[in-house]
């Protein structure tokens, strides 16, 4: 099933979660200066995973932040988080006030080409709050974003455009897979923001 953007808010998931989606929640010279100011500032790092004991270094880079330097561990791999940037608080209480939810981290990732991208997983790491809502902000290029059901493997995609909000709630971690899924026909970088709560 494809899900073409529309601004208005809905949750695109059938059951057994809520992913809802926002539209654009930031105009596109708001987006151009936060993108540029992350793209540059931020102090990123290739991500690393350990699958079945193998280690993974990742063309995608990723960095960190939230209320205070705490360690974060996910794919056997432990992070220390940054403390925010104004630029981050600012787009972190803009986001806050949208989903009515308060977040004390954010995953940033850098996707430099759609030939980059991120396999199926959910996020359910044990620090993540149980049931809580993880936002996702896009910056840069349009990128498709698909969920799986992980009993009944329903296909969900959506298309996530620069300055876009989607909200994972509920039990979607519990009962949805979601991948962003390579592509050779975008050449230009993408930053998404995951803000999330995290159990220190």
């Amino acid at each position: 099933m494809d899900l073409f953007n529309q601004n208005i808010v809905q949750n695109i998931l059938p059951f057994d979660g809520e992913a809802i989606y926002h539209g654009l929640v930031i105009d596109k010279k708001q987006c151009d200066f936060y993108f540029q100011k992350l793209f540059n500032e931020i102090p990123w790092e290739n991500d690393q995973a350990i699958v079945f004991g193998k280690h993974y270094i990742t063309k995608r880079k990723v960095a960190w932040f939230g209320d205070k330097e705490y360690n974060y561990k996910y794919s056997g791999v432990t992070k220390q988080a940054h403390i925010w940037t104004p630029e981050l608080l600012q787009l972190k209480q803009k986001i806050e006030k949208i989903s009515e939810t308060t977040y004390n981290s954010c995953l940033l990732n850098l996707y430099h080409t759609g030939e980059e991208g991120m396999a199926w997983h959910s996020d359910g790491e044990k620090t993540l709050l149980d049931n809580g809502t993880i936002a996702s902000l896009t910056l840069g290029a349009e990128r498709k974003f698909s969920f799986k059901h992980k009993e009944t493997k329903q296909r969900i995609d959506v298309i996530l455009e620069n300055g876009s909000l989607l909200l994972m709630k509920g039990t979607t971690q519990k009962n949805w897979l979601h991948r962003l899924p390579p592509t050779k026909k975008v050449f230009s970088p993408r930053i998404n923001l995951t803000f999330r709560t995290i159990i220190l």
